[in-house]
């Protein structure tokens, strides 16, 4: 039995590490794709990528569904824009040029935080790919005066101080105080991964959410069902920008979660797999009585 299981997490191990790429734009896209049935595409947020989702990627694949999961551009194996002045719609052009890749008709989409800005900018140009959408510790508003300077200053604090103290200033941030003075090897982990991001991806990604508009109106005309992970402890994201959003969409499904900040995937790894999961189920049983109609 512990040989049986020793084998199982080799093969987890070995299969976390498998990428595949495509070249767009003269530049390369990283992706991985994996399991069966119909697909969830995964968008992971800001200095992070796509070994975000790797728990809940095995816990989609154990339900028949397939999991897309994308390194944007400048984060993990993803080349950097070359867009003088980056925009989210030029990250949801990299997802739009992955799907069309492996000829998808069809999928979830779900992004986490600054990925959620990019489903959202997606599901505004593309809205019939899409069966339903997740928001996890994301919203469809634009950047106040006031954060648009903070993430000036950030900027502006990496141009002088170089992205590694940066990162190491960021992750910690991100989580509950509790979740961070007992968890030290997930921050490590995450900030080593952060680290070998490119400086410039980092910058550019900043640049773009600075400049992103209002998308309540894609929330507002969603024809699908829209999940929302909230955390009760996130100072990241506004809790009023969280709380407004929820009753923009026609079909909501809200999630909010005690002592958890920005990073419900981590935070509460468990039960916000079983959300995506009963979410997607529910997503599929509601295309199904519309067809029966």
């Amino acid at each position: 039995m512990e040989f049986g299981n020793s084998l199982k997490h080799a093969y987890i191990c070995i299969k976390s590490i498998i990428m595949s790429f495509i070249t767009f734009n003269d530049r390369k896209i990283a992706y991985q794709l994996a399991g069966k049935g119909e697909t969830v595409v995964l968008l992971h947020g800001f200095c992070e990528d796509k070994r975000i989702w790797t728990d809940v990627e095995e816990e989609l694949h154990r339900y028949n569904f397939r999991t897309l999961s994308i390194d944007l551009p400048g984060f993990g194996n993803s080349d950097l824009l070359q867009q003088a002045h980056p925009s989210i719609e030029d990250y949801s052009a990299d997802v739009y040029a992955v799907i069309q890749h492996i000829k998808l008709a069809k999928c979830f989409l779900l992004g986490h935080s600054m990925g959620g800005y990019v489903a959202l900018a997606f599901a505004e140009k593309y809205p019939v790919l899409i069966r339903g959408l997740g928001l996890l510790h994301s919203h469809p508003y634009p950047d106040t005066d006031e954060k648009k300077a903070d993430r000036q200053k950030q900027i502006k604090f990496i141009v002088d101080n170089g992205h590694l103290l940066y990162i190491k200033q960021l992750i910690p941030k991100l989580f509950t105080p509790r979740f961070s003075s007992s968890n030290q090897f997930t921050l490590d982990t995450l900030i080593h991964r952060a680290s070998g991001s490119n400086e410039r991806g980092i910058i550019d990604a900043l640049t773009a959410m600075i400049a992103r508009p209002d998308r309540t109106a894609v929330l507002q005309n969603c024809s699908v069902p829209v999940l929302f992970v909230i955390g009760k402890d996130d100072i990241t994201i506004p809790t009023n920008a969280s709380l407004a959003q929820i009753l923009l969409p026609e079909i909501s499904s809200i999630h909010l979660l005690d002592k958890v900040a920005h990073m419900a995937m981590l935070e509460a790894s468990r039960q916000t797999q079983l959300i995506i999961r009963n979410f997607l189920v529910y997503c599929q049983q509601l295309s199904q009585t519309r067809k029966n109609f």
